[in-house]
């Protein structure tokens, strides 16, 4: 076996190991952002969906307005997430 080889082969294993641990991280941080989202937006619009129970149609605007701000936090939450993991896996638009 050349030498050549050998150092093919070794940067072929340092690649495949960071891929791996990118890969592992981004996919972490990514789960853990959309968890994030999802969570913010359900707990906002909950909030919203109250303020239109308890006062009715004078003040629904802004129960929908606090609805739909938890609506584009989670949105924009996910897009960040998807771009860590698509980072992490090494994907390029």
């Amino acid at each position: 076996m050349s030498s050549n080889s050998n150092k093919n082969n070794l940067g072929e294993q340092v690649t495949g190991a960071a891929n791996f641990l990118t890969s592992t991280l981004g996919n972490t941080v990514g789960a853990v952002g959309k968890t994030a989202g999802n969570v913010t937006g359900a707990a906002t619009r909950g909030v919203g969906d109250t303020v239109n129970a308890a006062t009715g149609d004078y003040v629904k605007p802004v129960g929908d307005g606090v609805g739909n701000i938890g609506t584009g936090i989670q949105g924009g939450l996910d897009s960040v997430s998807k771009g860590v993991e698509d980072a992490g896996n090494w994907k390029k638009q």
